[in-house]
């Protein structure tokens, strides 16, 4: 909603009086609806003001640079880590699988929807991953989902970190599994629900999930200390590298790789809408267990197949991630860079490990200001806000790609200097980590 001498932006809800008048004829169900566009809500309040950072549009895309509202602006929100959406060899890959296979599958894995491009990729996949099989999903969001419902089911128990992605959670309601979710990170939490589970349902399944890199955080996953006590009670260890795969690791294999124990965790995930440019998702690990999920899971099941043209897109950019390391090695180092340069401008950027680096704020409406100003200054970033993390923690998520240049990279620092001297953030913003639970 915007104020009388205020331009109506093109992502902009407003709610006309021919609504409103119909809103009592309605079922009592969509009253919840309009009450979110109450005029006195946060939702309205923050569009009011301008100060509303979602769903913005933006009309051109060269990777670390963007057009929004007819504004080049540093891209700094992407998690096109490897900087392959305006490759020419991704895009042409594209194009040529358009050519061959046309723009659609029409129909599931599981019945017409199968192509000889998804078995290869399904191959290739397992053999970079080091496992017996892999399977494809959609989406990434739907490939936990579907993992989670197949492989755990009544009488089953999985033990899940409280700072896991949507798609884990949604996973967990849809399994017929008992659902125990640790503290984030609190491997002590994790023993003592193990032990207590052994000695209540001492013959249920098991099943540890995390995120192999938290994507609010960028945080890695303690990898070592989760598979020891996955093999001590007898847990299988599922980690959901969406951020991590073609960004971490030995060659960009995942959070696991980090340690060396990428073939001891018996179950690994990944997407393709990051560092593989692309959209869809797969799993990983022992060839029954892949097979029964490709047979079991209702998210590869009753979903349509990738496109080939996304198919062809994640398969060139496999090309381009196992001949060219040298994108790994610029992304760690531009990482390193950003975090060096928000902490020694005086930034909170919690325990960042990888190229998702927050930068704390503090209060919600200090951070759309923040957000605001800072895309004034020509830098697109994410405004997080609770309950995505703590309240009084709202952040800036950035993240960076392997094709910055030292120039884009030094504009965003700069950019977040003068805002972060404007609005009183640098050196007051709060806590090096998350507040315990």
């Amino acid at each position: 909603m915007t104020m009388p001498d205020q331009k109506k932006r093109p992502h902009e809800f407003v709610r006309t009086k021919a609504v409103e008048s119909d809103a009592d004829d309605e079922p009592s169900l969509f009253e919840k609806c309009h009450e979110f566009f109450d005029p006195s809500g946060d939702y309205a309040k923050i569009k009011r003001a301008d100060l509303y950072p979602y769903f913005r549009p933006i009309e051109e895309s060269e990777g670390t640079q963007a057009v929004m509202d007819g504004e080049e602006v540093v891209m700094a929100g992407s998690n096109n880590y490897l900087g392959l959406t305006s490759d020419p060899r991704v895009k042409e890959a594209a194009k040529e699988a358009v050519d061959k296979y046309g723009t659609g599958c029409t129909g599931s894995r599981f019945l017409n929807g199968t192509l000889d491009m998804h078995l290869e990729l399904e191959e290739r996949l397992a053999n970079f991953m080091g496992k017996e099989k892999a399977v494809l999903f959609s989406t990434g969001y739907m490939t936990n989902e579907g993992v989670l419902q197949a492989v755990a089911g009544r009488g089953d128990i999985i033990f899940s970190d409280k700072d896991n992605h949507a798609c884990i959670n949604q996973g967990l309601r849809t399994s017929l599994a008992e659902t125990r979710r640790y503290r984030h990170n609190d491997m002590g939490h994790l023993r003592r629900m193990l032990e207590r589970a052994d000695k209540e349902s001492p013959n249920a399944g098991k099943l540890i999930a995390t995120d192999g890199v938290f994507s609010m955080s960028g945080k890695v996953a303690r990898v070592p200390d989760l598979l020891e006590l996955a093999n001590e009670f007898d847990a299988a260890l599922m980690l959901d590298d969406a951020h991590a795969i073609g960004v971490i690791g030995d060659g960009g294999r995942g959070s696991a790789s980090t340690f060396g124990l990428k073939d001891d965790v018996h179950l690994i995930t990944g997407t393709f809408s990051k560092s593989f440019a692309s959209i869809g998702g797969f799993a990983v690990g022992d060839r029954d267990v892949i097979e029964y999920i490709r047979h079991e899971a209702s998210t590869h099941i009753f979903s349509a197949s990738m496109p080939p043209a996304t198919v062809a897109t994640v398969l060139k950019s496999l090309d381009i991630l196992e001949n060219e390391p040298e994108r790994l090695d610029r992304l760690e180092e531009v990482s390193d860079y950003m975090r060096d340069g928000f902490r020694d401008l005086g930034f909170d950027v919690w325990e960042s490990e990888t190229p998702i680096i927050p930068v704390v704020i503090g209060d919600m409406e200090r951070c759309f200001r923040f957000w605001r100003d800072l895309l004034s200054e020509g830098v697109f970033v994410n405004a997080v806000v609770p309950p995505a993390v703590p309240k009084g923690q709202s952040l800036m998520r950035t993240s960076y790609m392997a094709t910055h240049t030292d120039e884009e990279l030094n504009r965003i620092l700069d950019a977040f200097r003068k805002v972060g001297k404007k609005h009183g953030v640098i050196g007051t913003n709060g806590h090096h980590a998350p507040p315990a639970e």
